[in-house]
């Protein structure tokens, strides 16, 4: 192979990895406290109101993780939520935030995964309430409440406005935990990022929408960077919980103009008191 391309290759590869810790894939999985044989391997618990979901090796061993996903499965996975084998995936895999990720983001994304260490790990099965094991039904749940399609710019918006936007709702799938939901699971998009009482893992999410009692209406953009960059709040406390990886896995690993560019996207937002059922 040619200097140059190898050279290009390097570069996608690396951009992949600066993507997929702005996706946040490492915190989902790779279990707690796991050493390099874990990366990326799966396994960790997802806990949710219909049960237990355990999060898939994405490692590019063929038999136990993603190493025969073409180009068209790996996109296909992230813009519809369809495996290889045409099964549904549940939306515990926030596609539903993925959906809007670019298609020369997804493949360089793929390029860094296909490029670690594979891991042989079996999958283990969810365990999910007798109503949400059936598969099958979620062709009727996407029918009802996915959209797929790619992220679109604003044009009446700025460049910075557009790639908080890109990240925060798409890349980053904030709203997956910032955002409440319904019985069925689905996010109330009426309430977009006004906080979650019921979020992951049993952890009351905050509101991140500007209201100035109910959210961050009175944060400054540089208590929002310190959040963001090193996971403290504008009174000197940390964050914890499921933030903890967020900040360590995530958001500390963006760029400052990336960081700025979320900031001026949710200080951009419309005020929501709340969260729903306060």
């Amino acid at each position: 192979m040619l200097a140059g391309a190898d050279t290009a290759a390097g570069d996608v590869i690396e951009r992949g990895a600066y993507l997929v810790a702005a996706g946040g894939c490492t915190a989902c999985h790779t279990v707690d406290d796991g050493g390099e044989e874990d990366y990326m391997a799966g396994g960790r618990a997802l806990e949710s109101p219909f049960g237990t979901f355990y999060t898939p090796n994405i490692t590019p061993d063929r038999e136990t993780g993603i190493g025969n996903f073409t180009d068209e499965d790996f996109i296909r996975a992230f813009r519809e939520g369809v495996a290889p084998d045409d099964s549904h995936y549940y939306p515990a895999f926030p596609y539903t935030a993925y959906t809007g990720v670019a298609d020369e983001d997804l493949l360089a994304m793929k390029a860094y995964l296909f490029d670690i260490a594979p891991v042989r790990r079996e999958n283990r099965d969810h365990e999910l309430a007798w109503y949400a094991s059936y598969r099958p039904l979620l062709s009727i749940w996407k029918w009802w409440y996915f959209e797929p399609g790619v992220f679109r710019p604003d044009p009446a918006r700025d460049a910075a406005w557009n790639r908080g936007a890109y990240l925060v709702r798409h890349l980053g799938h904030c709203g997956e935990c910032h955002t409440p939901r319904d019985f069925f699971g689905a996010l109330d998009t009426d309430r977009e990022l006004a906080g979650n009482p019921n979020g992951p893992e049993g952890d009351a999410i905050p509101n991140i929408t500007p209201h100035p009692e109910d959210g961050i209406g009175r944060w400054t953009a540089s208590d929002l960077d310190d959040l963001l960059a090193i996971g403290m709040y504008p009174d000197g406390d940390f964050v914890g919980g499921s933030m903890v990886d967020v900040v360590d896995y995530n958001t500390a690993k963006l760029t400052d103009d990336d960081r700025r560019a979320i900031i001026e996207y949710l200080r951009a937002l419309p005020p929501i008191p709340g969260p729903a059922g306060e």
